[in-house]
């Protein structure tokens, strides 16, 4: 579509944009979504885009430069336009929207959504109605958690689906936690449902935080069954106390007022940003979570404020009374009622400045700043890592410059049917898949690596230079002194005919599998590397993914070849035809004897007396051989 006939689809749409809340989505010319935002008035919020007089910043004018086209979505209310904004943006990941991914290396405890539920620990989370704590970031704490629940309350720890039915059929009996008194044993219902999820529910309260709360419920039990001079039941109840408040003592208290609270901050780097929201429950910190973003596009503090916060509450199932910001957001009172009627009561979104409140919010930034460090530390390690052997490479091959970019071809053959040849490309230790390409070779008849080598760095480099794209700082060939000769002699050959003075200058070189003997173009001695270096590491991870890629391709022809069946043979039939003769007749043994009818439903009758005639001229073949 021409500059012309965009401009006029959107000016087009932009007259007919209601004016009612909804979302907005960007779109390239291929019809991929650049950005999705939302709005409280769609026709107001879009049209600003395109108007000449809004100063609009850099990062959305390169956007609007690639936009060629824009839907809307309209919704009863900017709520609701918030959080489908929330999902449309974690579903497609435009490229000019924030997409925050959660840390999920740590672990979460998790009480399952069935009759009996069950409490084990995970790291990974299925939307399925079960409820997830956490995440741990302190494996003691965890350990600890899972300790107080196996000590205080008898939950069952077997992996069995128990519901009504399982225990009427008596499908599952009790186990020795049972009888060591650690399980109440629901699978036999010797413990009915509702106390059985009561109990559960006390477990739920703790993980949440909620420990208070849960304690006045069980001291005015304790207290009640004393009254009515049950000393035994209100001794287990007094046990529980102490044992949930050793538990909780543990908990570091960070907040004198015993509200409910998350805080949230990021620390922003080099586009790199980290987000971190603390839960405060009853005063004490519970538990941390992280958020990681990195991309191309540099965004401001409170654009990815703005979208942790959705991010988090959209999976949340747990909303508090206050939430503290580093930072004023441009949806602030839209969160705030969104958030408020998830919790069914009036949550407020603040902003501290100065106090305790505020010393909250800078222990949390202090905590996402850590988080940074942490990362572009194992960045940098990650850089150090690759960057040695590269480096140890170019000092063992004598090499004028690093070779970032490295490619490395390898023939494959069988029984000298199917010659293939795999090109692998790896840039700064690293394989760049996307780059692989794999070659059938055609001007070869036969086993012979040294022809098949030369076609394939003759097409490889030919179109390379065709196209004026990039040369790689080091070609690998796999092979000895013969295959490396191959290559070279078309390197020079191409140099001439293409006048391409760079091609030659490029370091070739060849891998002998058997010793690891490196072969130079300008030495018949071979280079010999200790075994242990790590720039010969790095030249046998090269060379045996390209022969695995090779062989991979190679296989596929083969099985491609030999899935060809006899059905084949017979004109008018081709793959399409073959298949379904197959599907319908189980074999082509199943075909050969099928009436002329049946074939006649399948094929018609033209082809049901082609297959017919075929296999009685084979039958007539067979029977004439001695």
């Amino acid at each position: 579509m021409t500059n012309k006939k965009i401009q006029n689809t959107i000016s087009d749409k932009l007259k007919n944009i209601p004016n009612k809340p909804g979302i907005y989505q960007f779109k390239d010319s291929d019809g991929k979504i650049l950005y999705i935002g939302k709005a409280k008035n769609l026709r107001n919020r879009v049209r600003q885009y395109f108007q000449k007089s809004k100063n609009l910043g850099p990062k959305t004018l390169s956007m609007l430069e690639k936009v060629s086209d824009f839907e809307t979505i309209v919704t009863d209310s900017e709520v609701e336009a918030l959080i489908l904004e929330a999902n449309l943006i974690k579903e497609y990941k435009p490229k000019y929207n924030i997409f925050l991914r959660d840390d999920k290396s740590y672990p979460y405890i998790v009480i399952t959504n069935e009759p009996y539920p069950r409490i084990f620990v995970t790291r990974r989370i299925v939307r399925d109605g079960a409820k997830y704590f956490g995440p741990f970031t302190d494996v003691k704490h965890l350990r600890a958690s899972l300790k107080m629940i196996r000590d205080i309350f008898k939950v069952r720890s077997c992996n069995y689906h128990i519901d009504e039915e399982t225990i009427k059929k008596k499908k599952i009996r009790v186990c020795l936690d049972y009888h060591i008194k650690k399980c109440e044993g629901p699978c036999e219902g010797l413990v009915t449902r509702e106390h059985y999820n009561k109990m559960i529910g006390e477990v739920a309260q703790i993980l949440r935080g909620k420990s208070t709360s849960l304690l006045n419920d069980l001291e005015k039990q304790m207290n009640d069954l004393s009254e009515r001079m049950e000393f035994e039941e209100a001794a287990k109840i007094r046990d529980k106390i102490r044992a949930i408040q050793n538990y909780t003592e543990k908990q570091k208290v960070v907040d004198s007022e015993l509200i409910d609270r998350d805080i949230f901050a990021v620390a922003v780097e080099n586009r790199i940003a980290c987000g971190v929201v603390f839960k405060i429950r009853d005063g004490k910190l519970i538990g941390r979570q992280s958020y990681y973003l990195s991309g191309s596009i540099n965004f401001e503090e409170k654009e990815i404020i703005s979208q942790l916060v959705r991010n988090y509450y959209l999976e949340a199932d747990y909303f508090p009374k206050e939430i503290f910001l580093p930072c004023e957001i441009d949806d602030k009172e839209t969160i705030e009622k969104w958030v408020s009627e998830k919790r069914n009561e009036r949550v407020c979104i603040y902003i501290p400045k100065i106090g305790d409140k505020a010393k909250l919010v800078a222990m949390c930034q202090m905590n996402a700043r850590y988080l940074l460090d942490e990362i572009k530390i194992q960045k940098l390690k990650s850089k150090q890592k690759i960057a040695f052997p590269i480096k140890a490479l170019q000092e063992d091959l004598k090499l004028e410059s690093l070779p970032q970019r490295i490619e490395c071809f390898d023939i494959s053959n069988l029984q000298g049917t199917d010659t293939v040849a795999s090109l692998v490309v790896f840039e700064n230790g690293k394989p760049k898949k996307s780059e692989y390409r794999m070659f059938k070779i055609k001007t070869v008849p036969g086993p012979d690596d040294y022809a098949s080598i030369r076609e394939v760095v003759y097409r490889r480099y030919s179109r390379l230079l065709e196209e004026d794209k990039q040369l790689p700082d080091l070609i690998i060939v796999d092979g000895g002194k013969g295959q490396l000769s191959s290559a070279v002699s078309i390197l020079k050959n191409l140099q001439e005919v293409a006048n391409a003075k760079d091609i030659n200058k490029i370091p070739i070189i060849g891998l002998a599998k058997r010793l690891e003997e490196i072969y130079t173009p300008n030495s018949n001695e071979p280079i010999v590397l200790p075994r242990t270096s790590s720039s010969l590491k790095l030249l046998q991870r090269i060379r045996d993914e390209a022969h695995r890629f090779a062989i991979e391709y190679h296989r596929k022809l083969r099985n491609k070849r030999t899935l060809r069946t006899e059905l084949d043979l017979i004109q008018g039939i081709g793959k399409k035809r073959a298949k379904e003769l197959l599907e319908v007749f189980g074999s082509v043994q199943g075909v050969k004897f099928a009436t002329y009818e049946q074939l006649v439903e399948i094929v018609g009758e033209k082809i049901a007396n082609r297959i017919k005639e075929h296999f009685a001229i084979e039958l007539e073949a067979n029977n004439n051989v001695d």
